[in-house]
């Protein structure tokens, strides 16, 4: 099994690797269904729209709190892939004054299940673990 995971941009994440991968993920508005914001937030975060089935994986809740709805689907990266995220803005660097924008996410790679449980956040870990689950199931 690989694990696409997806590395946050911007400066506070430039030189972090292990522990500091994501799932794809974004903020559902309160009622939105949670998949489709789900499949709009990988597609703004990663560059595409994969037409698959989605497995729910359920929720986590990371270190700060924000709970976190999963999916998974079985696929691979379009040929040619290039990873092409939404940006985000911030006063850069911290009090200058000036403002600049980063890309929400600056890689996704997929990896083994084992090097995926040490990029990934260690509050993320039990994804990989329902993932394991839901494909022997």
């Amino acid at each position: 099994m690989e694990v696409l995971l997806a590395h946050p941009g911007g400066p506070f994440f430039a030189h972090k690797d292990e522990g500091a991968w994501t799932i794809p993920k974004g903020e559902a508005a309160p009622g939105e269904d949670l998949l489709t914001r789900a499949q709009i937030e990988f597609e703004e975060e990663v560059g595409f729209r994969p037409h698959a089935e989605w497995i729910e994986l359920g929720s986590i809740i990371q270190k700060g709190g924000k709970t976190v709805h999963a999916w998974a689907f079985e696929g691979d990266l379009p040929e040619g892939f290039e990873c092409k995220s939404n940006l985000f803005e911030m006063e850069w660097p911290p009090r200058s004054g000036r403002r600049k924008k980063f890309p929400e996410v600056d890689q996704a790679c997929f990896f083994s299940e084992e090097v995926a449980r040490q990029k990934i956040k260690p509050t993320q870990v039990p994804l990989l673990d329902r993932l394991r689950d839901a494909i022997k199931g």
